[in-house]
């Protein structure tokens, strides 16, 4: 059986208790045994760590022991994977960078605030986990990011003069991820901006089902990793990354 663990906690506007007990139903029902924890010292222990296949973090700001950070990056590296939607994941530790290389973007803005009506154009039709959904309306917070370049960008949604008015119009258009997915080492990173609240999964199929598969995906890489015999030996380095 595999293993999820979803470490819920953070800023309370962000609902994480409602949103943890939705994806952690989603992974019950696709037969995994989930552990929710709302304290970050489910991160301690590295060994405990290797032994999951994904890890789902639903934790909006607040400070994290770096150490924890660390042995989430040892694991993912060597197979979890790792998955998040909103502030849940890349807003959750603004101090600390590695947490950002690893998630692979930053939330830095919603212009607007909550009840923007805008449209997720999806762009990757191919990819498994976005195949088939169609472009769709949501009505939530519109997230501006800092982002990797080297994310696999799955849907967009435009930034443009005709949306919410804020300093950042004189600039071109731009199409904003909302959902990516990412290597770490040998781990599987998912991500999806959407999900301010919990009740947006419930007005948007869509982004359940996205999330959903997001999290499957993610959760796979493990058992590639194992099955081919992967390790982490090439990317081991002592120099001091951050």
């Amino acid at each position: 059986m595999k293993k999820a663990l979803i470490f819920q906690g953070g800023w309370d506007g962000h609902q994480p208790e409602l949103v943890s007990k939705r994806f952690g139903g989603i992974l019950e029902k696709e037969g995994f045994k989930v552990t929710i924890s709302d304290t970050l010292d489910c991160l301690a222990d590295l060994d405990a760590l290797m032994e999951l296949d994904l890890l789902v973090s639903c934790w909006t700001m607040g400070e994290i022991n770096h150490d924890y950070v660390v042995n989430m990056a040892k694991a993912i590296g060597a197979g979890v994977g790792l998955a998040g939607h909103h502030g849940g994941m890349c807003d959750s530790f603004r101090l600390n960078t590695e947490w950002q290389f690893i998630t692979g973007g930053q939330w830095v803005s919603h212009p607007g605030g909550d009840g923007v009506n805008y449209t997720v154009n999806i762009t990757a039709h191919s990819n498994p986990i976005v195949a088939g959904i169609e472009d769709f309306p949501v009505s939530s917070e519109h997230y501006y990011l800092h982002i990797d370049p080297s994310i696999e960008i799955l849907a967009t949604t435009r930034f443009s003069p005709e949306t919410v008015p804020y300093y950042h119009i004189s600039n071109k258009p731009v199409d904003m991820p909302v959902v990516w997915t990412k290597s770490w080492g040998n781990g599987r990173v998912f991500y999806t901006s959407l999900g301010h609240l919990d009740n947006v999964f419930d007005h948007s199929p869509s982004a359940q089902e996205i999330v959903r598969r997001g999290m499957l995906w993610a959760a796979e890489g493990k058992a590639y990793a194992v099955e081919n015999g992967l390790t982490t030996d090439r990317f081991e380095n002592t120099a001091k990354m951050y």
